[in-house]
């Protein structure tokens, strides 16, 4: 599902705390999707070293740089150094999809009778869930400058980089973003496939 991928972290002589035994003696780099913020291990090509904060591609066909992709992982396999990248990657995704991450605003519905899935982001109440709704009734939301005036809502980069973060550190019951790893006791929602598809279709206008 992924094309490319930021490095949070590479390991030229391995990891030697990896639950995979082959992991801990062979180069080894973790990674984050672009598209679907799936946290990977990659396998570097032979004599490639890879930074942080990197983006490699890793889709079919050539890869100039990744050899392979080992598996997906969940954020409690990532290192301490690629915990600490994850933030400012996802951070900057979401502020250079603008156009994708906006839609959430425009197309979340109920998810019970009490609870809105836009509530699942930081901040978000009852009080700024109506207004939402009012204003995208009126017109959809094409920017966060348009979600903090019309929408009222503060930094919307920043509440949406908290709500992914907290999706990939798992132990959610609801997930708007990321599609967990583990389902049992938990419900994927499933919005950024739609997100995309809807923010495509608005560019080909």
């Amino acid at each position: 599902m992924e094309d490319y991928a930021y490095i949070l972290d590479y390991l030229p002589s391995g990891n030697p705390i990896d639950v995979h035994v082959e992991h801990r003696s062979k180069p080894i780099a973790q990674a984050v999707g672009e598209d679907y913020f799936m946290l990977l291990e990659l396998a570097p090509k032979r004599g490639v070293s890879l930074s942080p904060g990197e983006r490699v591609y890793i889709g079919r066909g050539f890869r100039e740089k990744i050899a392979f992709i080992y598996c997906r992982i969940d954020y409690d396999a990532l290192t301490s150094f690629a915990k600490d990248m994850l933030p400012q990657i996802v951070e900057k995704i979401v502020t250079e999809r603008e156009k994708v991450f906006v839609e959430i605003f425009n197309i979340a519905q109920p998810i019970t009778i009490k609870l809105h899935a836009l509530e699942l982001i930081p901040t978000i109440g009852k009080k700024h869930l109506r207004i939402i709704l009012e204003e995208r009734k009126r017109k959809p939301f094409e920017s966060y400058k348009d979600l903090v005036e019309r929408g009222k809502i503060s930094n919307p980069v920043k509440l949406l980089t908290e709500r992914i973060l907290k999706e990939l550190m798992g132990r959610e019951k609801y997930y708007l973003f990321v599609k967990p790893i583990t389902t049992s006791g938990t419900i994927y929602l499933g919005y950024l496939p739609r997100m995309y598809a809807i923010a495509s279709s608005r560019e080909t206008r």
